[in-house]
């Protein structure tokens, strides 16, 4: 039975959507602001730190499954309610951490990394395991909620739950830097914002609701080829286990990790290469040795010049989650698809000689920014078109796992290539060929015959 209007307003969902992702974006995308400081407090090394990272992406990504299937047989509420408040508390149990003796770290050898052994292992129980989990739990049944009550607008609503990811960044990152300066350690903007984000999760889950079954909102009819519509009368949703075992959602779940594990890559590379490249154009220009110092004023200048990459590809990233989404709702995601990994290789391959200059480093990050950010409203439209709304929270926590392992994977995969070649251009080119094998993918997915009633 098909049931018109609801007493709870349907956007409710759309700004739980907002509010859980905005903190899953502050757990997840301004780390890189905490390296420094718990490197110079701690002793440890970058790929020390850099693991936390490397865990939480595993974690957070493969914990979106099990978070999916309860969200489909409790509701979202309570599930992100309480993965909200564990990964508060892994948050907030960072601050906790004693560093050891200042003394024993400036004097390092062996002394200071078994100093710092033990610091490390709980940065990543609490940062990599705890708050992790509970981010995969927050992050995973408002995608899944909010197209239910918006069926007209999916993938628009899709991507409103998932732009504060991108917010989570912009806030997080100045924010954190500020608070490390003012108090001169990182531990206590755990602390902070670990209180902040509990408060952000109880928020977030009070705005989440299941829609009646056959809801529809008033006025609207569904049109032909839509789960609902005309054509659809003899047909019904997939079951997860008949999702699971299609192999259009296998081909899914490779172009996702392909996505993913290019995008990872050079989300970690790409400030760090466009230092070296303009620092070597600026030698080549001056006539300097290339193992030559820069002048401190001169180095900064690039480096500040470097940050605009990272700047373009977060803003770009953050708005194309909603402006896709209208067009994802009208045309079939696989002709926009295949569009944005096709240009995706392009930009790969444009990234490494543009990283001399500002301007067309800039454009390069803009770009993979924006078909970056465009898979996590495309990908779960897709799973919609294809499987219907039913059971799209065990369908997508499944297929998000590609992007945690990518996760782990991406990030330190790039960082070995570059390590090993002493040149950016490899795992480049090696995000370039992954993505390429994706658009192929894409361009020979078909979409899974309906089930009949």
């Amino acid at each position: 039975m098909t049931r018109t209007g609801s007493t709870f307003p349907r956007w409710i969902p759309l700004l739980g959507g907002l509010l859980g992702s905005t903190t899953c974006g502050m757990l997840l995308y301004a780390f890189s602001v905490f390296i420094k400081p718990l490197q110079a407090q701690f002793g440890w090394s970058v790929p020390d730190v850099a693991m936390a990272y490397a865990l939480i992406c595993l974690i957070y990504g493969l914990v979106t499954f099990p978070a999916g299937r309860l969200s489909d047989k409790y509701g979202p509420r309570k599930v992100v309610l309480f993965g909200g408040l564990v990964m508060a508390f892994g948050f907030f149990m960072v601050s906790t951490i004693t560093p050891p003796d200042p003394a024993v770290i400036a004097a390092g050898g062996e002394a200071a990394r078994r100093a710092g052994r033990t610091p490390l292992y709980l940065l990543y129980l609490y940062y990599g395991v705890i708050a992790g989990f509970g981010g995969g739990c927050v992050y995973l049944p408002p995608i899944a909620t909010a197209p239910k009550w918006w069926p007209d607008r999916r993938a628009l609503a899709t991507g409103f739950t998932v732009v504060g990811l991108g917010l989570g960044s912009f806030i997080m990152a100045p924010m954190a830097t500020s608070m490390i300066n003012h108090f001169g350690s990182a531990l206590p903007v755990f602390k902070t914002v670990g209180v902040a984000m509990g408060i952000m999760a109880v928020l977030a889950a009070s705005c989440l609701k299941t829609p009646p079954a056959g809801y529809r909102p008033a006025g609207w009819n569904p049109p032909a080829g839509t789960p609902g519509g005309p054509s659809d009368v003899d047909s019904r949703d997939f079951t997860y286990e008949e999702t699971r075992k299609t192999p259009q959602f296998w081909l899914l779940w490779a172009a996702y990790f392909c996505g993913s594990f290019a995008g990872l890559m050079v989300i970690g590379l790409i400030a760090k290469h466009g230092i070296d490249a303009m620092t070597l154009a600026y030698k080549a220009r001056e006539g300097l040795d290339p193992l030559a110092q820069v002048p401190t004023g001169v180095a900064k200048n690039i480096a500040m010049a470097a940050a605009t990459a990272p700047s373009a590809l977060a803003i770009f990233n953050a708005a194309v989650r909603i402006m896709i989404g209208p067009l994802a709702d009208r045309i079939v995601t696989k002709k926009i698809f295949v569009t944005l990994f096709s240009l995706q290789v392009v930009a790969m391959l444009a990234l490494f000689p543009a990283g001399k200059s500002v301007v067309p480093l800039a454009v390069c990050a803009a770009l993979i920014g924006w078909n970056y950010g465009a898979i996590f409203t495309l990908f779960p439209a897709t799973l919609l078109q294809y499987y219907g709304p039913t059971n799209q929270g065990s369908n997508y926590g499944l297929l998000f796992t590609a992007w945690g392992i990518a996760g782990f994977c991406g990030p330190y995969l790039g960082g070995k290539l570059q390590a090993l070649t002493g040149s950016f251009m490899v795992p480049f080119s090696v995000s370039a060929l992954v993505l390429g094998i994706a658009a192929v993918i894409l361009l020979l997915l078909k979409a899974p015959e309906k089930k009949q009633a």
